[in-house]
């Protein structure tokens, strides 16, 4: 049997098969579910720095009544320890679930400002996490905004974050920086020990009927890895860092594919909330199969076996490849 044992983050793994921030972690019964299903870690659901920011607002107005009450009221304050600033329902999740489960679980903050993450931070280390994956999102509306701007916001985010905490952190990251690989680098070097290949932004529709900005989430399809598989070879063996790849993990097909790129491990959510968490262990035994089928004593073994660092034509991950394709139909 191949041994299917990884290393992520520095975390030892029995299989690269990660369960990726989704709404089945916002619960522990869903945590202990996911590890039954087959994860080999959990990346919680994600912290957004809005709850904190809407939290910290709700404290204040409650801590404002009576403000200007004569000093016979004050026993009408609730106590501050009622209400310690900062969203507690998640650092008592991360502490339970430290608890219930024996994988590796990966606390999740998704912001855009160094505002507050240093001191979140610290407490998810605290409550327990292995790691924390920072998952950036932010649009650039401002059109006075230069490109070398939201890069510099994003960076000093990453190296405050992963400065404030001796846990690894991986940065989850989007494909729309002119220059992905510099940024990348950037990022490690700011202290990132991961990155995970790619956010998937959920971008808003329209209501034809309401004539409103509605929010749109769908679920990913195989048909999306191109991206990030076309990325995680490029990057292959030039970071000192842990790849992993999320978005379109539907089988074990596409979690080969991720694995020839380069990627540590591969996460997915979509498939698990299609087919049930039991579904991670599918993808693993098929995988098994796959690689006894072909050969493979281990994932190590096919590892970035075709990241551009290890093809014979360097040029199908580049310019050089579109020649070939475009020969390819006209025959």
């Amino acid at each position: 049997m191949p041994d299917l044992s990884t290393t992520y983050l520095g975390l030892p793994l029995q299989h690269p098969i990660v369960a990726s921030a989704g709404p089945i972690s916002q619960s522990l019964d869903g945590i202990r579910r996911l590890e039954d299903g087959g994860a080999a870690a959990i990346v919680l659901f994600s912290l957004f720095e809005e709850q904190i920011r809407l939290e910290n607002a709700a404290i204040d107005r409650l801590m404002a009544v009576g403000a200007d009450s004569s000093g016979e009221a004050s026993s009408y304050f609730p106590p501050m320890g009622d209400f310690a600033a900062g969203p507690e329902a998640y650092l008592t999740i991360v502490r339970q679930a430290r608890q219930a489960v024996r994988v590796p679980i990966i606390a999740s903050l998704n912001g855009s400002t160094p505002d507050g993450w240093v001191d979140y931070a610290r407490q998810l280390h605290d409550a327990g996490a292995h790691a924390i994956e920072l998952n950036l999102f932010h649009i650039p509306a401002d059109l006075d905004a230069t490109g070398r701007d939201v890069e510099q916001r994003y960076e000093d985010v990453v190296r405050s974050v992963c400065s404030a905490v001796p846990i690894p952190v991986a940065v989850k990251i989007s494909p729309y920086f002119s220059a992905l690989g510099e940024m990348a680098r950037r990022f490690v070097q700011a202290g990132a020990k991961g990155l995970v290949l790619f956010n998937r932004f959920y971008q808003p529709d329209f209501d034809l009927e309401r004539m409103e900005v509605t929010p749109s989430l769908e679920l990913s399809a195989p048909t999306e890895i191109r991206l990030p598989l076309l990325w995680l070879a490029v990057l292959r063996g030039r970071l000192d860092a842990s790849l992993a790849a999320t978005t379109g993990v539907h089988s074990h097909l596409e979690a080969a594919k991720y694995l020839l790129a380069g990627a540590d491990v591969v996460m997915t959510t979509s498939a698990v909330l299609k087919q049930g968490p039991g579904h991670l262990a599918v993808i693993r035994a098929d995988l098994d199969r796959w690689m006894d089928s072909k050969g493979f004593a281990s994932v190590a073994q096919i590892r970035g076996s075709m990241s551009q660092q290890h093809v014979a034509d360097p040029t199908a991950f580049e310019r050089g490849n579109y020649i070939k394709i475009l020969q390819s139909w006209r025959a």
